[in-house]
């Protein structure tokens, strides 16, 4: 299911995208196509070791999406951060969002590990990554990657800002783990090239997520 949802229908996409003279094609791709890294901040001409099988895919529909790109169709792939916060279609298994839903309704907020780097984007700065993109001059995107992240900060420094705004009560449990996947995104290009600044941090999400339980 996953290969023809993230794989086996991208090619197709685009090749109909580029015949109905569509000009842009933004692809969301993942921070997690770069897998485990020892160094502080990962950027965008690093290699890439993706790790499951979502990201693999990922990887290889950027490889895809690259060889379409042409003078009448810019291509441009953005490889976000994990996004948070709350919205129409809310998602609630990403760790703000999934470790504020335990917190709120279940008083009850399990860690596993805790040391783990994790990039996070508010969802309202990723709309605007995406508005910038669909108005830049070709010249800066075509055929271009941008990763798009704000703060980096372990799964234990989530939890703890969880618990801070949720409430003291919150029991806050840490038990061993085998997922030792832990890096750190450098979004310094597209603040560079395009000049995009994050406007919303993790605990403006955590604190929209309350008010939208409480509703």
């Amino acid at each position: 299911l996953g290969k023809s949802i993230n794989l086996d229908a991208f090619k197709i996409l685009v090749e109909v995208s580029k015949k109905n003279n569509i000009k842009r094609f933004i692809y969301a791709s993942s921070s997690s196509v770069y897998g485990l890294k020892k160094y502080k901040n990962v950027h965008e001409k690093m290699s890439l070791k993706p790790l499951t099988d979502y990201s693999k895919y990922k990887a290889v529909c950027e490889k895809i999406l690259l060889r379409f790109q042409s003078k009448n169709f810019t291509t441009v792939t953005l490889r976000p951060a994990t996004v948070c916060g709350f919205s129409r279609r809310q998602r609630l298994d990403v760790v703000v969002n999934l470790l504020t839903n335990l917190a709120y309704n279940k008083r009850k907020i399990s860690v596993f590990g805790g040391k783990q780097l994790r990039p996070n984007i508010h969802i309202r700065d990723m709309v605007s990554a995406y508005l910038l993109i669909l108005r830049a001059p070709i010249k800066l995107i075509a055929g271009e990657i941008f990763n798009v992240g704000y703060e980096n900060i372990t799964v234990s420094s989530i939890a703890k800002k969880v618990k801070k705004i949720i409430g003291q009560d919150v029991e806050l449990v840490t038990t061993p783990t085998d997922d030792n996947r832990s890096y750190h995104i450098s979004s310094d290009k597209i603040l560079k090239k395009l000049g995009f600044t994050p406007r919303y941090g993790v605990e403006k999400a955590i604190k929209e997520l309350k008010l939208a339980f409480q509703r």
